[in-house]
């Protein structure tokens, strides 16, 4: 017969509600040249690489709008786990009409989506 072994602080806690809500860290924003635009973002608490993806994506959008653009076409993004904290390295295009590419974004309906889900922009 097997006996139950209890470690004293070894009992796994079940997650807290808290343990999936998205914690945004910030926004570097550094222009490049023109119109090419690189955004670095770090979070936690992320489920995927595509979450930090969408907040660089968000922040991209904001900056757009700010400069007096309405569109952006997207590069590149790279994304890194640290230490528990999620980065992205995204880089933008933006442009006042819409740009060739197949990754392209309308800035302001971007924004948008991002307040809906609760992302925050620059």
């Amino acid at each position: 017969m097997m006996i139950p072994v209890m470690m004293a602080g070894c009992e796994a806690q079940a997650p807290m509600a808290e343990d999936f809500i998205p914690d945004y860290q910030g926004v570097e924003t550094k222009l490049l040249d023109g119109d090419l635009v690189q955004f670095n973002v770090a979070m936690t608490k992320a489920r995927s690489a595509e979450n930090v993806a969408d907040y660089a994506e968000c922040a991209a959008a904001r900056y757009t709008l700010i400069r007096g653009f309405g569109f952006a076409r997207h590069v590149r993004t790279n994304v890194e786990i640290v230490g528990g904290v999620w980065h992205a390295d995204a880089v933008y295009t933006i442009s006042p009409s819409l740009p060739r590419g197949l990754k392209t974004i309308d800035a302001e309906v971007t924004v948008q989506n991002c307040m809906e889900r609760g992302i925050p922009t620059v």
